[in-house]
């Protein structure tokens, strides 16, 4: 007796590849539980169980990229450090990297290779994903270091919200040691909130 489409879906996880898949049930299965609405695709060769909710945008870009990081504005979004909703999501990937297309709306950043991992942690995006998304304190560092792209009154703002929530300064400079380029106006603006 075939199997019924309650029983192929529990097979699969919330999203899933298309070889992880054929890994567990047939093509032929597969294209029914399709033909059915039980499972929607989210971008090609990426798929979803239909009653999963979850982010979409973040799954196609985590499965895009195994180093792709939130960063900068949607990073501070993501820590409640600015007011403000991203239009699209800054995704850093090391500096030499391939940036992979999406439909999701992404603007790509490079960053520098040997600073890439500092203040990077796993976010669970569910639908037995993760994404990489840089610590509240690496997300303020990076909005001073590129306040010429993104303007100061950001980075300000994100300092401010960080430090009435608790941050603490000096955990802040010492992860700024790693970026020289940031410590003076750093430094600077805490004087003046402090």
């Amino acid at each position: 007796m075939a199997p019924t489409s309650d029983e192929l879906l529990a097979e699969l996880p919330d999203t899933f590849r298309y070889s992880e898949a054929l890994e567990r049930i047939s093509e032929r299965q597969l294209r029914r539980l399709l033909s059915e609405g039980q499972i929607t695709a989210l971008a090609r060769g990426l798929y979803r169980k239909s009653d999963w909710l979850g982010d979409d945008d973040l799954v196609e870009i985590a499965s895009r990229s195994a180093q792709a990081t939130i960063c900068m504005r949607s990073a501070l979004a993501r820590h409640e450090l600015i007011d403000d909703i991203p239009a699209e999501f800054d995704i850093a990937i090391p500096r030499g990297a391939w940036a992979p297309e999406t439909s999701a709306p992404v603007r790509w950043r490079s960053f520098d290779p040997d600073t890439f991992e500092i203040g990077r942690e796993l976010l669970d995006i569910g639908g037995d994903r993760q994404i990489g998304i840089y610590s509240a304190e690496r997300s303020i560092i990076d909005a001073f270091r590129m306040r010429h792209l993104d303007g100061a009154d950001l980075a300000n703002e994100a300092l401010k919200q960080w430090l009435r929530g608790g941050g603490q300064p000096s955990e802040l400079l010492r992860m700024a040691k790693s970026f020289p380029g940031t410590i003076t106006p750093l430094r600077k603006t805490m004087e003046i909130l402090l």
